[in-house]
């Protein structure tokens, strides 16, 4: 074959790593902003040309041929040297400019993001934000995001992380439910409390507490819990304890607005209480060794947005 009939094929050479990147047809469409049947019409001509079957279709998936394996793993080094060059071509530009995908959890996106993240577009009008809002991980790499808030206690060594801010969980409940139940004066009279909870396992939930100033006696210990609710979202719990339905463990960041409106009021503010949630925020993203402008720009405008915290006067 001439070098200018494998010229003509690079494309298809990029359609067919993305295709084993995404493990599907529909996927691999979506992620180039094509149709299906651009990207199978484009994968039958790459393999007109190569004399051979580079794709083995399933009903469910597709997997790649040895012949496919090996032209994307030959191929990848040069693509991503190919993206990152444009990509500092395109950095030259006096504005931060292009899409940036970004996945966050659905509470911490919902309250505290987004009016950061409209901010930002107002400020960069080249800027475009596509924003996943799911609780659960999400694979980077494989599925094109540029960029992920984390809510964690570490960041992972894999990746480039940038932290934005601390946080901290709260214990909250109404005023109206501590008048009817009783205030907890020590982490132990919880078990007395329906304590609403976000599930980390199948396991017996155990808050973890300890004293906020040293010195007083007091020491650190675990005190199993048990409730009515339990919910994997931070925004249902605190819906809950607004319904005064118990104590909900939340992250400051949900808590912050009802705390200082007085709908809810802190118990326990004299112990630190971990339950689960991370004590940082982070923005993931990863590796690479040239960041795009528009990226680096939006992480230097959370992290200022977000620099003071999610502290609040807390009403006791």
């Amino acid at each position: 074959m001439d070098s200018q009939k494998i010229t003509s094929l690079w494309s298809h050479l990029h359609w067919l790593s993305v295709l084993d990147q995404q493990g599907s047809y529909t996927a691999a469409a979506a992620r180039l902003g094509v149709s299906k049947a651009a990207v199978s019409q484009r994968i039958a001509e790459l393999e007109r040309a190569a004399r051979v079957p580079l794709v083995q279709r399933t009903t469910r998936s597709v997997r790649l041929t040895e012949a496919g394996q090996r032209l994307v793993d030959d191929t990848r080094a040069s693509f991503d040297q190919i993206a990152q060059s444009f990509e500092q071509v395109r950095d030259l530009a006096e504005q931060p400019s292009g899409l940036i995908r970004v996945t966050a959890p659905v509470a911490l996106a919902r309250q505290q993001l987004m009016p950061l993240l409209t901010e930002f577009l107002r400020l960069h009008p080249l800027v475009r934000i596509e924003l996943d809002m799911a609780d659960r991980l999400r694979s980077l790499a494989s599925e094109g995001f540029d960029l992920a808030i984390r809510h964690t206690d570490r960041a992972p060594d894999t990746h480039v992380a940038w932290a934005l801010c601390d946080t901290a969980s709260v214990l909250v409940a109404t005023r109206a439910y501590v008048r009817r139940m009783g205030v907890p004066k020590v982490p132990s009279d919880l078990e007395r409390h329906n304590c609403l909870h976000y599930p980390r396992s199948q396991d017996t939930p155990v808050w973890s507490f300890m004293p906020v100033k040293s010195g007083t006696g007091q020491e650190s210990f675990n005190v199993p819990v048990r409730g009515s609710l339990a919910a994997n979202n931070s925004e249902a719990l605190r819906e809950a304890a607004l319904a005064g339905a118990g104590i909900a463990l939340l992250p400051d960041f949900s808590a912050q607005a009802s705390l200082r409106k007085g709908q809810l009021v802190q118990v326990l503010a004299d112990w630190h209480v971990d339950g689960g949630f991370g004590r940082h925020v982070f923005a993931i993203r990863p590796y690479a060794p040239h960041v795009p402008r528009a990226v680096s720009a939006l992480v230097a405008h959370m992290r200022q947005g977000l620099s003071q915290g999610f502290a609040v006067a807390l009403t006791t």
